[in-house]
């Protein structure tokens, strides 16, 4: 039988997977990660329709995506599943203008694709490096591909565009949003709970290594802090945010940095490890006595609650926040400081419920409903593919699933 969906997500140190069986819903079968990938790396598979739990070293030593692909499809075929497998879904970063839904991932669109690596050079080749594992494989499994920027692609168009020569703007030089699965995922978790005006004006705050907000109405996207890269919005992990251009010219002009240097810099050595020069983990500078730490918290915090404010302004108003991802997830302390930031919109958090890891931690007085919903990208992969084999043509439906 072959019936099951395998998800793939990979990241610049992890990759993520999961299998899914069913046709027109999805019950999810098995469920991990490789992670840590550059500094002992580690496999751990959760519990999922009666199979074992792993949690278990892969070495010391770092290992590159082709032997955390090796190890997730170890753990695949352990469970029998290698051959049950007709679709693999992949999280791709960037699908640029020309992908606002999931698309086979033949020769010409993976070509397309790497066109677009410049936009996105942590992710993209990671992406697509993946597919090609998947493919090696599974040689007679449809690769599906689900983009991050699909869910802003219908955003106003004045959200969308820079104050650069129309033909750069025609060029492709806009803003395209990113972790756009995870805020499809929580938009229907809202709908979930509050029907169809799914929370009305929401701002779904997706704070992990990477960090945006998204602006929703009704479950779509208005506004978000990430625009024509993974670079722009709030300060991240080792990413710098919104940043002045001029300092680009800056450190092109008279530091002579390199473009690889700055990709370097702005990607890798910036965001939270460079103003704290400790780390760029939430939770060892919470952790940290280092006043250079708190800084670094601090300038998080601060950034976090001043788009939080733009992007209401752009709604006229908010009705709902939501936390999710690593950090909103699991730092109550971070979803302390910003619900007060935000206060002045009419948000009140309720110590208890915020500390008690409840999905409901507002206050009963609060005018704005505050959630912590976790975040699913590879069930929001699976869904999309869900849809995407339901609008295929017949033939190509019932030739190849």
């Amino acid at each position: 039988m072959t019936d099951a969906i395998l998800v793939l997500n990979g990241g610049s140190s992890s990759l993520k997977f999961a299998v899914f069986e069913g046709r027109e819903q999805l019950q999810l079968l098995l469920r991990g990660n490789v992670s840590s990938l550059g500094q002992q790396p580690r496999l751990r598979v959760e519990a999922a329709a009666g199979r074992s739990k792993i949690d278990r070293s892969l070495g010391e030593a770092p290992i590159d995506m082709s032997k955390a692909f090796a190890a997730v499809a170890s753990v695949l075929a352990d469970n029998d599943l290698l051959r049950r497998i007709d679709r693999v879904g992949h999280r791709i970063v960037h699908g640029g203008r020309d992908f606002t839904a999931a698309a086979l991932l033949d020769d010409h669109t993976l070509e397309a694709l790497r066109l677009l690596e410049p936009m996105a050079p942590i992710h993209q080749r990671i992406n697509l490096e993946i597919v090609a594992l998947a493919a090696k494989l599974l040689p007679r499994a449809l690769q599906i591909g689900c983009f991050d920027t699909a869910f802003h692609s219908a955003r106003p168009g004045l959200a969308k565009i820079y104050g650069l020569p129309r033909a750069m703007t025609n060029a492709g030089i806009v803003s395209y949003g990113f972790h756009g699965l995870s805020y499809s995922h929580i938009a229907s978790k809202l709908r979930d709970r509050y029907g169809a005006r799914a929370g009305g004006r929401t701002i779904v705050a997706h704070l992990g290594s990477g960090a945006s907000l998204c602006a929703m109405d009704a479950g779509r996207s208005i506004a978000t802090t990430m625009g024509f890269s993974t670079l722009d919005g709030l300060v991240m992990s080792t990413r710098c945010g919104a940043l002045d251009p001029g300092v680009i010219l800056h450190l092109l002009q008279e530091r002579l940095l390199s473009a690889e240097e700055l990709v370097t810099l702005l990607y890798e050595q910036s965001g939270l490890l460079g103003v704290s020069g400790i780390s760029g983990d939430m939770r060892t500078l919470i952790d940290s006595d280092d006043p250079a730490a708190a800084e670094a918290v601090d300038l998080f915090v601060y950034r976090i609650g001043r788009e939080i404010g733009s992007l209401a302004a752009a709604m006229g108003g908010v009705d709902t926040l939501v936390f999710t991802a690593g950090i909103g997830e699991n730092a109550p302390v971070v979803r302390e400081r910003i619900s007060a930031a935000a206060a002045w919109l009419g948000v009140d958090l309720d110590d208890e419920r915020n500390r008690g890891g409840e999905e409901v931690v507002s206050a009963a007085n609060s005018r704005v409903d505050v959630l912590v919903i976790p975040t699913d990208e590879e069930r929001a992969v699976a869904t999309e593919m869900l849809i995407f084999r339901s609008s295929a043509p017949p033939t190509a439906r019932e030739g190849a699933w």
